[in-house]
């Protein structure tokens, strides 16, 4: 048989899971019981094959941190006064401001951090979600897919985190004084909203088979 003839055929092989197996892992500590099991050896923690409510949580959270997110562009993430003159800049207002100062790999860090990260999380947990509620298996790709959005969900707080530095350096009174605006608090709620929901999918149904019937 040729190589991609057997590639293939690996590729067609139902995914062997713990489930199918008559086991069930332990979400805390790893540790595999049998699935008749209903408390864990290792750390005592309660074992359940499937978190029943996993994806009404999922959805909850991620719409919650999608609805805060418009705000989060609309308004003025940062309010910068010098001499008596305010200036409040959004988001992309705050990119195109560091691109007219030369400031290029600074606006990418800003737009990747606050625009292209949080999106590409709204699209990637609700992909996972509904492959998992259309009864799809998943493959290894899906679940690096989750361990990747799981990870990067931390580093969305950069912006945040720049306009609570810059407000806390530059107090000068009226010479130059720096304060977040509303956009902060909306886009601080947004990255938090999207990382308990990416926290609340179980990334076992991605795993599940059609045969199995939907997750319950």
């Amino acid at each position: 048989m040729s190589g991609d003839g057997m590639a293939n055929a690996e590729r067609a092989q139902p995914v062997l899971t713990a489930r199918a197996a008559g086991l069930v892992g332990c979400a805390e500590c790893g540790h595999v019981h049998p699935r008749d099991k209903t408390t864990c050896d290792v750390c005592g923690s309660a074992l359940v094959s499937r978190d029943t409510a996993s994806l009404q949580r999922v959805w909850a959270w991620l719409f919650a941190g999608i609805v805060v997110y418009i705000p989060a562009n609309v308004y003025p993430m940062l309010r910068t006064s010098t001499l008596g003159r305010t200036q409040e800049s959004t988001i992309v207002g705050g990119v195109f401001d560091l691109i007219d100062h030369g400031s290029f790999v600074v606006a990418l860090i800003v737009f990747v951090a606050s625009v292209i990260i949080p999106v590409s999380k709204f699209i990637a947990i609700a992909y996972l979600a509904l492959r998992v509620q259309s009864g799809k298996p998943g493959t290894s790709s899906h679940f690096h897919l989750y361990e990747f959005v799981e990870f990067i969900g931390r580093w969305s707080m950069i912006d945040v985190f720049v306009v609570a530095i810059l407000s806390a350096l530059v107090q000068l009174n009226f010479v130059a004084t720096i304060n977040p605006g509303i956009a902060a608090i909306s886009f601080a709620l947004s990255v938090a909203f999207t990382m308990i929901s990416a926290n609340s999918f179980d990334p076992r149904l991605i795993w599940d088979a059609p045969s199995e019937g939907k997750p319950v």
